[in-house]
């Protein structure tokens, strides 16, 4: 597991997210766990086939799915439990409503500052 993801407060939140591979696997309405800037931790779907380091489009679903979060992620860790997912790309109106969502649940906005300026000097991977 990689040692970034300490950087970034994790959110526990209350919402689904469908999880898209691109060779055609769709598990949908995963019950997400937490998120954070740099990603989201689902419950596993019983069905999972995916693999770490796979790739895949993430959709998080926010206020009955009139708010779509997406982003294009990759298995950081998994376990029986949960799957981790760690951000790779994501667009500017996605990431807007990932910062409100994380400032809103975080209450510290000196925290909020430091997790985003650690988000954009982390090297692309």
């Amino acid at each position: 597991m990689s040692d970034e993801r300490r950087y970034f407060s994790r959110i526990p939140f209350a919402a689904d997210a469908h999880v898209i591979a691109p060779h055609g696997d769709v598990y949908l309405n995963c019950r997400v766990i937490d998120v954070s800037l740099n990603g989201l931790l689902i419950a596993r779907p019983d069905n999972w086939s995916g693999q770490l380091a796979d790739i895949f489009n993430v959709d998080l679903l926010l206020d009955g799915a009139q708010i779509v979060i997406k982003m294009q992620a990759e298995v950081a860790h998994m376990d029986t439990q949960s799957i981790g997912f760690h951000c790779q790309l994501i667009d500017l109106d996605s990431i807007t409503h990932l910062k409100r969502l994380v400032e809103l649940n975080l209450a510290d906005e000196g925290l909020l500052h430091r997790e985003l300026s650690a988000l954009l000097d982390m090297p692309d991977n």
